[in-house]
């Protein structure tokens, strides 16, 4: 298939960027060539407009292509790419698939080094490998969700990479924390043990010197960290598994509760089928319901999830937890019932 073709225009964007990009470092490796942009609108069947789009894009992501004075064309020097990599359909797949499809469903440190390298990786696939994974690109989305849309953290990469090296090097923090909790922003000394993701978000688990106790701190509510001289005792003893233990997400209060809770059919299967605590156990009743049990340290997390289903579930037990629910229930009808149309 010849370049320019509607066949090729109708691959999208991404494909024509890394094949740009191909086309760029393959000049860049004979000396003194170089393609100019009608040149390279014509081999990719575009306008000068989407070229140079193209082209900033590339420049955006941290490659900057070579412009020639003697010709006013583009190319790539050679040592911005890495030599071929013997990655088979899946593991290019799997790739390619991680940083173009996904990138935007987490708070990711270093997306645009991560996009640098996936497309530097891309355009160094076989042909027949990069076709494989254009055609299969185009024919997967990722829907956004409760999980897509991830807010952004102002600064995430220096945060992330400075509490990574203190955790590393076990070396204490000054953080300036927006605490919800106090309403106001804290500064606390820190011992970081762990970097956890969970929930659209970014956490970091250690010692407060506030609390006096382990906590965790949303990177996202971080607005000042230093890292300190100071080190902390070894953290070879921390074992976050260990630390969240029944907790029904990241936090336990340190209470075990057995709670039972009976969904209505309509709903049944769907939670039947999604491991939720690794206390689960599910009982299928006559009526096609679902009767589900856990062990849970603390109600405070599970309360809300329970309140997402509505009137299609029912806490059998224990009382603290159906009162829980119960008085939040009326308080939404409260105000629901006092709210008027406009």
């Amino acid at each position: 298939m010849k370049p320019g073709t509607p066949k090729e225009k109708s691959q999208g964007r991404v494909g024509r960027v890394v094949r740009l990009l191909t086309t760029l470092s393959k000049t860049g490796a004979s000396p003194g060539k170089s393609c100019t942009a009608d040149e390279l609108a014509k081999l990719f069947g575009v306008s000068r407009r989407t070229l140079f789009r193209d082209l900033k894009e590339i420049q955006e992501i941290g490659i900057q292509p070579i412009l020639s004075c003697s010709r006013r064309g583009y190319a790539l020097a050679p040592e911005q790419f890495l030599p071929p990599i013997n990655l088979n359909l899946q593991e290019a797949l799997g790739l390619l698939l991680l940083v173009h499809k996904m990138r935007n469903q987490i708070q990711m440190p270093f997306k645009h080094s991560a996009m640098l390298a996936a497309m530097k990786i891309e355009s160094c696939l076989p042909p027949r490998v990069r076709n494989y994974c254009e055609s299969a690109l185009a024919r997967i989305s990722i829907k956004a969700g409760v999980q897509a849309s991830a807010p952004t953290t102002p600064g995430l990469d220096n945060i992330f990479t400075l509490l990574q090296s203190a955790a590393a090097q076990r070396k204490k923090v000054c953080v300036e924390y927006d605490s919800l909790y106090d309403g106001r922003i804290i500064s606390c000394e820190m011992s970081p043990y762990h970097l956890l993701y969970n929930q659209r978000t970014w956490y970091i688990v250690g010692r407060s010197s506030i609390h006096k106790a382990i906590r965790i701190f949303k990177l996202n509510r971080i607005r000042g960290v230093e890292m300190l001289d100071e080190q902390f005792d070894g953290n070879d003893g921390f074992d976050l598994a260990e630390y969240l233990g029944c907790a029904w997400s990241m936090i336990p209060e340190g209470k075990m509760y057995h709670v039972r809770l009976r969904f209505a059919p309509k709903v049944a299967n769907n939670v039947a089928e999604v491991n939720w605590h690794k206390s689960q156990r599910v009982t299928r009743n006559p009526d096609d319901s679902a009767t589900i049990d856990f062990r849970v340290d603390g109600l405070g997390e599970i309360t809300w999830w329970i309140l997402g289903y509505g009137d299609q579930v029912e806490v059998l037990t224990p009382a603290a937890l159906r009162k829980n629910v119960a008085q939040i229930a009326k308080r939404m009808i409260k105000i629901n019932n006092n709210t008027q149309e406009p």
